[in-house]
């Protein structure tokens, strides 16, 4: 059924569908309207959970954590510093092998602060152990979070699962969705039967103490479960598309690339600004072409490998920077081709739209323009030198 809908209300809708029985989080700019829109689902009776109050996001991942152990599923949603502060327990919860999901609505990382979007909060918290999808659309991030369930609920995975969306631009943007039925969403997401649970009657320790023996074997199951992951995926939204109509590869999108001389990587929202451009380009025989990752965590190596191993100059866009190293997602690509028989001329790293700075038109056509046959290597664009002149002035 479409729905002219905005993005948090949406996300609220279809988690509601997805039925979890404990939902807890901490009210923080842009997400907060996922989780107000779940409590008063839950108290107008649409909704069968407990929703818990906390006072932080550091509790509020805990009560999840405490919810899952307990057999129940549970879901979670915060933002930029919120994340942050839920860090301890994002890998307790990967580590104790707990089918948690949360939206993470995109927001810078202060100081200074800032509310607005871009990737950091979710890269920076890469190496957690979670599963990382990120959405281009609203459309995307709805229908992610059944497929997010499925995928951190199944036998061989039980692993937490991050659906990224931007803040702003999705949490509260609006758009016409087609949202799910609740038969669709049963029909393809079946009831939650927790594998192991903590039980009076069947007493179990999860999380202990363990000691050198141990631990690196936890570290490397894990590791080995993420490459899993990687076949799981597409399998899974081949399934959701049968079931609902829309086809999704789910690791990465390729946008007009099979013959594409010059092709942007990019996460997000940015995405479709970018097809705008690509076709804009195409009509004046400009041959330009989007590869988008879908799935950050675990990285789809070979996929990007064989969807640009033939092109000869490739752009990565971050939303998100590696400060004093490589920008994150320009680090994953161009790491992947070393010692590869076949790879891009050119691997040039651009920083865009930190602090929810506009991604225009301009700002994707400039990268194109710098693409050139020299590599950059974490090139800002849409500086304002003005700025900068007075940042590093102290007289």
């Amino acid at each position: 059924m479409k729905e002219f809908i905005d993005g948090s209300i949406a996300v609220a809708k279809v988690v509601k569908l997805c039925k979890p029985g404990v939902v807890s989080a901490y009210p923080i700019t842009p997400q907060t309207h996922i989780v107000e829109e779940l409590a008063q689902l839950a108290a107008n009776g649409e909704l069968e959970a407990q929703c818990v109050n906390v006072e932080s996001e550091h509790s509020a991942a805990s009560v999840v954590l405490g919810g899952s152990a307990a057999g129940v599923r549970v879901y979670t949603s915060t933002s930029s510093q919120g994340l942050l502060y839920m860090n301890e327990v994002l890998y307790n919860i990967a580590g104790m092998r707990l089918p948690v999901v949360l939206t993470c609505a995109n927001r810078a990382i202060s100081a200074p602060i800032n509310i607005w979007n871009d990737q950091q909060d979710s890269i920076s918290v890469r190496d957690a152990g979670w599963i990382q999808i990120y959405a281009e659309n609203i459309q995307e991030a709805v229908d992610f979070h059944p497929i997010a369930y499925k995928l951190a609920e199944h036998k061989s995975v039980m692993l937490p699962v991050m659906v990224c969306m931007d803040g702003f631009i999705l949490t509260h943007g609006i758009e016409s969705v087609d949202m799910p039925s609740q038969e669709q969403v049963d029909k393809f997401l079946p009831p939650y039967k927790a594998l192991y649970k903590v039980d009076v009657d069947k007493p179990m320790t999860l999380g202990p103490l363990v000691d050198p023996d141990s631990y690196m074997e936890a570290r490397y199951a894990i590791q080995e479960t993420h490459k899993e992951v990687l076949k799981m995926i597409p399998e899974m939204t081949a399934e959701f598309g049968r079931i609902f109509g829309r086809q999704y590869n789910g690791l990465i999108e390729e946008y007009r690339l099979k013959d594409a001389d010059k092709v942007i990587v990019a996460m997000g929202s940015v995405c479709g600004s970018i097809k705008d451009v690509i076709d804009e380009l195409r009509s004046k025989g400009k041959k330009v072409g989007l590869l988008k990752i879908i799935t950050h965590r675990p990285f789809p190596a070979q996929q990007i490998y064989e969807a640009l191993k033939n092109t000869p100059k490739v752009a990565v866009l971050d939303r998100s920077v590696s400060l004093g190293s490589y920008a994150p997602l320009y680090a994953g690509v161009k790491g992947l081709f070393f010692g590869k028989p076949k790879k891009p001329k050119v691997i040039s790293s651009f920083i865009v739209g930190l602090g929810g700075r506009d991604i225009t038109k301009d700002s994707i056509k400039e990268m194109l323009r710098l693409l050139g046959p020299k590599e950059k290597s974490g090139e800002f664009i849409d500086l304002k030198p003005e700025l900068l002149k007075e940042e590093f002035s102290y007289e």
